[in-house]
């Protein structure tokens, strides 16, 4: 069945998108980086945030860290009238549990959640890292300031609710600071298992791990460019669906990529001076971060992170050798660098909190027929809906069209065998949902 695209709906579309793109910027020019500059520093200069380290000292250790990010979240949502709800999750990991665990060690994670107003089993997850370490993962004793990795996704994550608890939205935000990254995914992995538990359905997590360096080993200095990791399908995926690729695409069609290029796509549009980079990886080559155990759980996750990295800044006991300076101090941080990657974060997690949901199900046809036809299943609170198709070597969604208020529609001459294509919901002031690939097909 073919539609047609009304001229008037079009224009009300578009008065309401110009609306809320005021607030998008408004969002983006709100974010400080004196204030990230200034939490850097105070996580820093704890001495260490090592996973291990002293939990009862006041100014040393993971303890003292924790409890005054807890604190910083605490004073945010006394500001808000209490919108946040703030509290510590944790649980017990036995020494020997792997290499890095040398003795028994509580992995503590500090959680405040701003509920949605319609939607507020449905999350949008921003996370850094509180943990720390030096050259030697079970030396929990020496100075590991940590402070590009990662008091800088941490500080990144405490702006960001600073920003966003001025603002209400349909769907829930959560700001966490994640602990026992660098011994094993701990926080993350017991986190998404606790999310899995209570049903938790979660829009997408956007994984903050080192948002602040913008020269890297290689002598490349920008402070524009940042990478986007994502993993091209869930892990969960049954053997249905990994089949069903070979005869109707996919493979770079997960959830979580998806999530990457919604990012991609909202950044060039309200930040344009910024480079994001989509990296077809789950995360760098061999290595890990703490989206990955959301995604172990189904969960669609993303690494934002800066493009340069200085490997003698990272994981280094603090020395002089052979004239390089190594360790991760604060005089390697770029704070207004950091201000940007919070403010693209910032920007994605309010346009996800005040979109609807995705639509659960999208239907294509067109085999054997000159024009490809969609039918997906209506979102609560969705005004409208709109298509997306690309080239099938392209990265990015290319090519949209808004298409009102239906569950059907007929591209007219575009056809189905050359190109990739996706529905994304509408909100009626112009938020999308994350584009959601064909998961049915349909003999027309």
């Amino acid at each position: 069945m073919k539609y047609i695209f009304f001229t008037a709906l079009f224009v009300s579309f578009q008065l309401s998108y110009g609306q809320s793109s005021n607030d998008i910027y408004a969002i983006v020019n709100a974010v400080s980086s004196e204030r990230i500059e200034a939490d850097v520093t105070k996580l820093a200069n704890f001495g260490t945030r090592h996973t291990l380290s002293d939990t009862l000292s006041s100014t040393r250790g993971i303890g003292a860290a924790r409890r005054w990010i807890k604190g910083e979240f605490e004073n945010i949502s006394a500001a808000c009238n209490n919108c946040l709800n703030v509290f510590y999750h944790q649980e017990l990991v036995k020494k020997g549990d792997n290499q890095r665990i040398v003795k028994d060690v509580m992995v503590v994670n500090v959680v405040a959640i701003q509920k949605g107003t319609k939607y507020p089993n449905r999350y949008v997850i921003m996370s850094g890292d509180i943990d720390s370490r030096v050259s030697d993962p079970t030396n929990y004793t020496s100075d590991s300031p940590g402070a590009n990795d990662n008091a800088s996704g941490m500080a990144g994550t405490i702006e960001a609710a600073r920003v966003l608890s001025k603002y209400s939205f349909e769907n829930s935000i959560i700001y966490v600071g994640l602990s026992g990254e660098e011994q094993g995914l701990y926080g993350g992995k017991f986190l998404a298992a606790y999310a899995k538990e209570k049903g938790w359905d979660i829009i997408g997590v956007l994984n903050n791990d080192m948002i602040g360096n913008i020269t890297g080993v290689d002598g490349v200095t920008s402070n524009r460019d940042f990478r986007i990791f994502s993993e091209p399908v869930p892990p969960t995926e049954t053997e249905k669906q990994r089949n069903a690729r070979r005869f109707y695409g996919g493979e770079v069609d997960g959830i979580s990529r998806q999530l990457a290029r919604y990012v991609h796509k909202n950044t060039k549009t309200f930040m344009p001076e910024m480079n994001p980079m989509l990296i077809y990886r789950l995360d760098r080559f061999g290595r890990g971060g703490h989206h990955r155990p959301f995604n172990d759980q189904g969960f669609p996750g993303i690494r934002i992170m800066e493009a340069h990295e200085n490997y003698t800044q990272q994981h280094q006991d603090i020395r002089v050798e052979d004239g390089i300076a190594y360790g991760d101090v604060l005089e390697h941080v770029n704070f207004e660098f950091a201000k940007k990657l919070t403010a693209v974060n910032a920007i994605n997690l309010a346009s996800l909190a005040w979109a609807p949901p995705a639509p659960a199900e999208v239907q294509i046809g067109g085999i054997v027929a000159p024009s490809a036809i969609l039918k997906w299943s209506k979102s609560e609170g969705a005004a409208g809906y709109k298509i997306y198709w690309r080239d099938t070597t392209s990265p990015t969604w290319d090519h949209s069209r808004m298409v009102g208020n239906v569950n059907e529609f007929t591209l007219e001459g575009i056809v189905i065998d050359n190109y990739f294509f996706g529905v994304a919901a509408v909100s009626a002031e112009g938020f999308e949902s994350p584009v959601v690939f064909p998961n049915g097909i349909f003999r027309n």
